[in-house]
């Protein structure tokens, strides 16, 4: 898709702020500090519109971003950050779980998982929950760019065995540096926008 017009329209801590709109939406989950702003902003075109941070934990709402009129990119909250306080953790797990299973517009998830590392214990929980409510995954290995080009497939089949993935399973390297796998997630993102339709 080629952005030119993107926006913030939403920042929501509840779900009787998320907007009013019926734009299909394209939701983004991953660790802290997995890239997911830093994706966002690669794909939109953008330097800063996605908030990033070297501090884990930066989001702790749900964003929507309305591109050009075609659909929402929602960022959901980093889960696993461990300097959070329990309840705190506990009240990001609901905003996301809330968002995830009432949300008709939502089309599909994109899990972002850092291609340097095995799948961590709560990416293993939250592929497996999203597994078991069915919903279409999208699964994008990111910061490719940190490896050799020699390393990347045998980083790719440690993530792919720990999540048990076929070769079914939508699987993409990526990385915000070299914008290497931003055509090819596009591609994904506007077939599922056009299954929709």
């Amino acid at each position: 898709m080629n952005v030119n017009n993107v926006e913030l329209t939403a920042v929501c801590g509840r779900k009787d702020q998320y907007p009013e709109s019926l734009l299909p939406e394209i939701a983004f989950v991953g660790k802290s500090n997995v890239g997911k702003s830093s994706l966002i902003n690669c794909m939109v075109n953008r330097k800063s519109l996605a908030r990033t941070s070297q501090n884990p934990g930066k989001t702790r709402t749900i964003n929507f971003y309305n591109v050009e009129n075609k659909l929402h990119f929602v960022d959901l909250p980093g889960y696993g950050y461990a300097r959070a306080s329990k309840t705190e953790i506990a009240k990001w797990g609901k905003i996301i779980e809330e968002y995830l299973l009432e949300r008709p517009q939502l089309k599909s998830i994109i899990m972002l998982i850092d291609i340097r590392h095995e799948p961590t214990a709560n990416d293993k929980m939250m592929y497996d929950w999203l597994n078991h409510y069915g919903y279409k995954i999208i699964i994008v290995a990111t910061k490719s760019d940190k490896l050799k080009r020699s390393q990347i497939n045998k980083h790719l089949s440690v993530i792919r065995k720990s999540l048990n993935l076929t070769t079914e399973h939508i699987f993409i390297p990526f990385s915000s540096q070299t914008k290497d796998g931003k055509d090819k997630l596009w591609q994904v993102i506007e077939d599922i926008i056009k299954e929709g339709e």
